[in-house]
């Protein structure tokens, strides 16, 4: 017999949920409808859709120093503490940036982990990610660190065909892990890897129960991150489990009793969902999204943090303390400092993000910015707009580059009719005239300005 009961959360009347048990399947669930593997990824739809419950704290973790290093050369030591005192000035003092996680394997992993605890800083709080075994507990929890993530992965895919074990097996090895970190005085976050193509209530929500239950009884938070490591969740309403992503975190409250501060959602950018999913979790109920520096990280890359810093001003109206113009600091730092090689194309962080090339562009960009402009990218991010000067720029491209140059100079602005500016374009027109295809560069539009002058 079912009774009814009214909910702490809704503040209605619902039935006594049903409580998940573990499926102990003899065979995998690889979804292969889903997952064919020789073809394209398939997304189906059963319209069973679920309220959303954004939580009234949303907020970032970052994983720049653990994901975001396992896909580029790793950082010095300096450059990881240099790299994180930025992400504290970005986050501002009410920790947007609320978590950071470390490796602690090698030397220079924890000199730079420790040097940043020196630092004192309440955020980003630094957290670490290691190996699930009492050891490594021990290590983190000896050098002040008080939460870790361990790897807990929950799809048949992993738990068959990596682990070689049963359902059943994994359960009771991630339990005892999580119970250990606990002993060690340690707050464990679960990383449920692939849970985009995992057994939602044959394994997931079972497995979050006992968690729940461990949680309970030991008066310990337990932190769910939900990981979409090959970026299969899809964002779109009335879409099938495992891939809805809207679904995972509805049925992680609701089935499991997880309350929203402890679900993370960490996503990946396979099929360029990446932000638009973070974008989902939070509000379908996950407190934070997991993101990288840049969005590097395995393979395609994770959440762009930078990303998800504009998706909270945009959903909420304000930045809640966020320093935006750290982002351009951030950007130029880690190319300038670690070579890497950012596309220009990035979004709020490439070259070429808020650059036009076509003069009728750059005509309407000398008359009001804002026509081609996504926002005052100057007061925002440090970057105001700019023109590149090619075949197409036409006079008023390089009339827009000119007074740019002149404002950096502190010199008044010019018509594009000015004797310089004509001077300048007669010059561009005989390049390409004259067969040249490449651009012409700022250090060419220099001298000739200063030339012309």
């Amino acid at each position: 017999m079912k009774h009814i009961r009214l909910s702490d959360k809704t503040l209605k009347l619902e039935q006594d949920p049903y409580i998940y048990q573990l499926q102990d399947v003899n065979e995998p669930e690889l979804f292969r409808e889903m997952f064919p593997y020789t073809e394209t990824p398939k997304i189906a739809f059963n319209y069973r859709r679920v309220p959303e419950n954004m939580p009234e704290d949303i907020f970032i973790t970052d994983t720049s120093f653990r994901d975001g290093q396992q896909s580029r050369t790793p950082y010095t030591t300096e450059q990881m503490v240099h790299i994180y005192k930025l992400l504290h000035k970005l986050g501002g003092k009410q920790g947007m940036i609320r978590q950071t996680e470390f490796f602690v394997y090698s030397e220079k992993d924890r000199a730079a982990l420790e040097k940043c605890m020196e630092l004192d800083y309440e955020f980003p709080e630094i957290t670490t990610w290691i190996r699930a075994n009492k050891k490594d507990f021990e290590l983190v929890k000896s050098i002040g660190v008080k939460e870790t993530g361990v790897l807990v992965s929950c799809s048949d895919y992993h738990i068959f065909h990596k682990m070689g074990l049963t359902r059943a097996q994994a359960l009771d090895k991630y339990l005892g892990i999580v119970s250990d970190c606990i002993e060690a005085g340690l707050r464990p976050r679960c990383h449920f890897e692939d849970i985009t193509r995992a057994d939602f209530y044959g394994f997931v929500v079972p497995f979050a129960n006992k968690l729940m239950e461990l949680s309970r009884e030991s008066g310990v938070p337990i932190k769910i991150r939900a990981c979409d490591t090959m970026g299969y969740g899809v964002p779109y309403p009335g879409a099938a489990l495992p891939r809805s992503v809207s679904g995972i975190i509805y049925g992680l409250q609701h089935h499991a009793d997880v309350p929203s501060e402890m679900i993370e959602w960490h996503g990946h950018n396979d099929f360029y969902k990446g932000v638009v999913n973070a974008t989902t979790a939070w509000m379908y109920g996950a407190s934070a999204v997991n993101c990288s520096l840049l969005g590097i990280g395995e393979r395609t890359g994770n959440v762009p943090l930078e990303a998800m810093v504009f998706e909270y001003a945009s959903l909420r109206g304000h930045l809640n303390g966020m320093n935006t113009q750290v982002i351009t600091e951030i950007a130029e730092y880690i190319q300038n400092e670690t070579n890497y090689n950012l596309p220009p194309m990035t979004p709020f962080v490439g070259s070429n993000f808020n650059l036009t090339r076509a003069g009728i562009h750059a005509d309407g960009m000398m008359k009001d910015p804002e026509i081609y402009n996504i926002f005052d990218t100057e007061t925002i991010l440090n970057r105001p707009p700019k023109v590149s000067i090619t075949a197409t720029s036409g006079v008023a491209g390089i009339g827009f580059w000119v007074n740019d140059y002149r404002k950096k100079l502190g010199e008044a602005e010019l018509p594009k009719t000015a004797p310089i500016i004509q001077k300048i374009s007669e010059w561009v027109t005989s390049e390409y005239d004259n067969g040249r295809i490449t651009i012409i560069s700022d250090d060419e539009m220099i001298a000739k300005y200063h030339e012309f002058s």
